[in-house]
Parts: C-alpha cells; sequence; structure tokens
C-alpha cells in the first residue's frame, strides 16, 4: 500500500473475526456491530463505535484502499485521518491483490479486482508481470487483458497468456462435455430417416413410435413405422458459423465464444467457422485448435460494421439449408442498417438457421439497439442473451430448426 495506507499481508495483532459455535445474545450483537462497521467503513458518522483489530482491521484496510479512496487520498466528505488508496506502484498493487485473496473468497475478489481496475484506473498495472502474477483469474480479467494486448510488453505477455489460459481451461472442463452430448443427440435427431436399414434401426424410438400397434396375445409390438439414423454419421451435416463482435462491451461474450467455437470445432460432424468483427472482419477459423490464439487474435474494442462482416459469412454459405449462422452482437450498427437487415432476409430465404445473441455470458443483455432487435424480431429472428450454460440448447434447437428456446422477457 502506500505510505501512511492500510496495513497490508498477515495481522500482526490478536486474531479476530465472526465469532464460532453458539453465539450469546452478547456475542450476536457485537458480531452485528462488527459487520456494520466493516460495511460502514469507520468514519464518525457510521455510528457502531466499533473498534477493529487483528485481522478485521486488515481486512477493513483492503477495503477501504478500494472504495474509500481516490487516488491515495481520502474521498471528499470521509474522515480526513483516513488515507488508502494503491498508488501508481506494482509493488504496492501487488500486494493489495494477495491480501485480498488472503481475506475474501474467490467470488468476492473477482469482484474487487473489476472494481480497482475500473474505479482507479489499474489497467496500465495490469502490464506489470509482478502485478499479474497476483489476480484471481476470471472472465472480465480474460476481457481487460485483451483489450491491452497491443501495448502489452514482451516482458508480460508470456503471464498473461497462463492467466488466459487458466480461465479458458476451466470454462473447457464446464462446458465441453455438456456441449458435445447435447449437440451430438441434436445431430443424430437431425439425421434420422423413416426408412432406415436394418442395422440403422432406432429400436427405442422405433417401439415408442408403434406403442398402439401392440399385441398382447402375441406380446409384441408390430413396427409399422420405423425410426432410424442416417448413414452419414461420419460425414459432416451442419456448418456453422460464428460471428462475433469484438467492440469492448462484448468482450466476456468473445471469452465464451472462442471456446464453444473451439469445442464446435472437435466435432467431426460439425464443420465450424469463426468470425470476429469490428469495422474489419477477421477469420480465425485456423486458430479454434486452441482458443487462446483465438482470443489473441481479436482486438477488443473500436467501432462496428455489422453489415461487412454477414457479407462475409453470407459469401461462404455453400450449403444454407445446413447451415447456422449465430450474430453475437449488441446490435449497434456503424455500417449500412438496412443492408444488415437485408442480408439477415437473404439467408433466411435460402434456408440459413440465423441466431441473434445480444450476449454470451452470465450478466443478461447489456445496452443494446432496440430498433434493431425489434426488425430482426420482425424476420422470424429473436435477438435475446444467453448464458453459457443455456447455449448447447440453443445451438441444439437450431441445428434440428426447432423453435429456439428464447427466455421470458421480465
Amino acid at each position: 500500500m502506500t505510505a501512511g495506507g492500510p496495513p497490508t499481508g498477515p495481522p500482526t495483532g490478536p486474531p479476530t473475526g465472526p465469532p464460532t459455535g453458539p453465539l450469546t445474545p452478547q456475542d450476536a450483537a457485537q458480531d452485528r456491530l462488527r459487520r456494520w462497521r466493516l460495511v460502514l467503513g469507520g468514519d464518525a458518522a457510521d455510528g457502531t463505535g466499533h473498534r477493529l483489530s487483528g485481522r478485521d482491521a486488515a481486512m477493513d484496510g483492503t477495503l477501504a484502499a478500494l472504495y474509500e479512496a481516490t487516488g491515495g487520498k481520502s474521498r471528499p466528505g470521509r474522515g480526513g485521518d483516513r488515507t488508502a488508496g494503491l498508488g501508481a506502484s506494482a509493488p504496492s498493487v501487488a500486494r493489495w491483490l494477495g491480501d485480498i485473496r488472503t481475506y475474501f473468497p474467490s467470488s468476492v475478489v473477482q469482484v474487487m479486482q473489476r472494481d480497482a481496475i475500473e474505479r482507479l484506473g489499474l489497467s496500465a498495472l495490469l502490464l506489470e508481470p509482478e502485478t499479474l502474477a497476483a489476480v484471481e483469474p476470471d472472465v472480465h480479467l480474460v476481457g481487460t487483458l485483451l483489450s491491452l494486448a497491443e501495448a502489452m510488453p514482451d516482458t508480460t505477455k508470456e503471464t498473461a497468456r497462463t492467466v488466459v489460459r487458466t480461465v479458458v481451461e476451466d470454462l473447457e472442463r464446464r462446458l465441453s462435455a455438456r456441449t458435445r452430448a447435447t449437440l451430438t443427440g441434436a445431430l443424430d435427431r437431425a439425421a434420422r430417416v423413416a426408412r432406415p436399414r436394418h442395422r440403422d434401426i432406432d429400436w427405442n424410438r422405433t417401439i415408442a413410435a408403434n406403442l398402439k400397434h401392440h399385441l398382447p396375445e402375441y406380446g409384441t409390438v408390430v413396427p409399422e413405422r420405423l425410426v432410424g439414423y442416417g448413414r452419414a454419421s461420419r460425414a459432416v451435416r451442419k456448418e456453422v458459423v460464428l460471428c462475433v463482435d469484438q467492440s469492448g462491451s462484448m468482450a466476456a461474450s468473445v471469452v465464451y465464444a472462442s471456446v464453444f467455437g473451439a469445442v464446435l470445432a472437435s466435432m467431426r460432424s460439425v464443420s465450424t467457422r469463426f468470425l470476429v468483427f469490428d469495422t474489419a472482419v477477421a477469420d480465425l477459423t485456423d486458430h479454434l485448435a486452441d482458443p487462446v490464439d483465438v482470443l489473441f487474435g481479436t482486438r477488443l474494442g473500436g467501432g462496428t460494421d455489422i453489415n461487412r462482416a454477414l457479407a462475409h459469412c453470407q459469401a461462404a454459405l455453400t450449403r444454407p439449408a445446413d447451415t447456422v449462422v449465430v450474430l453475437i452482437s449488441d446490435l449497434y450498427e456503424g455500417g449500412i442498417r438496412g443492408e444488415m437487415l437485408k442480408r439477415v432476409a437473404a439467408m433466411k430465404a435460402a434456408g440459413v438457421q440465423f441466431v441473434a445473441l445480444l450476449a454470451l455470458s452470465d450478466e443478461g443483455a447489456p445496452a443494446y439497439d432496440r430498433e434493431h432487435a425489434a426488425a430482426l424480431a420482425a424476420l422470424d429472428v429473436p435477438a435475446f442473451a444467453c448464458t453459457p450454460e443455456e447455449f448447447p440448447e440453443v445451438m441444439a434447437a437450431a441445428l434440428e430448426r426447432r423453435p429456439l428456446p428464447v427466455p421470458a422477457p421480465e
């Protein structure tokens, strides 16, 4: 921390913290005061009169450095004798990052890191290897690092790739198995034929489809209608184009989309293309074997030309009736608005399944162009936000050409 700021590192005084075991009424009252004191920040106006020591005092220091100070000075209207702040020093920030990981759970650490980047302008200090090595990796941090990639010195790039890879591998572990299982099932269902060869008959579904022809006296079912699978199990059945807006507000969506793109690319029955765009379009399909390479091939920030991106998608269509185009964008168009909608309509008319996602993240829909969303809805293309957990079902519905599971409006 800066000189005169709150303590850093493990507390040296007697440990304090939430009481353990059954609480007496007096202990419960003290614990409530303790919690309110941590929430209110300790100024004279907090009204608790509670003094902190040990671990509680150190925890309070980490909170004060972020939420009570600006540039190392106490905020106007707060107690003038309290000073805090992270200062413009990579070592002090690295110590603070270590402190918050000591005192708070991972979910809280990620929120505090995000607040520190936004409130105190710590983006530049993330270019320091010492600072970067101390952070708790998460999707939002990856977005910040990608936006800084061009300014990142060579000494920091390898550390940054390690942080990004940690997040990507965690997402792959969490999302890949369910995505493959869901989409494989959808592809199998989409490939079923009504007159299968004997070895291609799906007996479970055939029996279910013919239960009304059950003959109890013979203990059998007469299969008047056979249900089976197509013979093209190893051939490419569907083509998927992920067209991802890389403007700054879409950072989390870019991270998740790259992971899903890699998963789709690993499925032999799906041909996957991955495009990112701002005012230009970059085809990162060749990098899908490693989503980290995809992410470092993006350039977060800048303008948006959705029409130009969709022109690339349209020109690359070879099997429109077997193609799903997924546009991930907040729909703020800097290009030719009318042309964008005409391209969507033309692709739909050719048989393309078109999906418009306002976000692919856990935060819900960001600010988006409602006029464009309404225009897409009029083309039978609902635009909605989608969480990573919901994305496999959305893709399965698109592959099977059934209605998309659009969430109900709040």
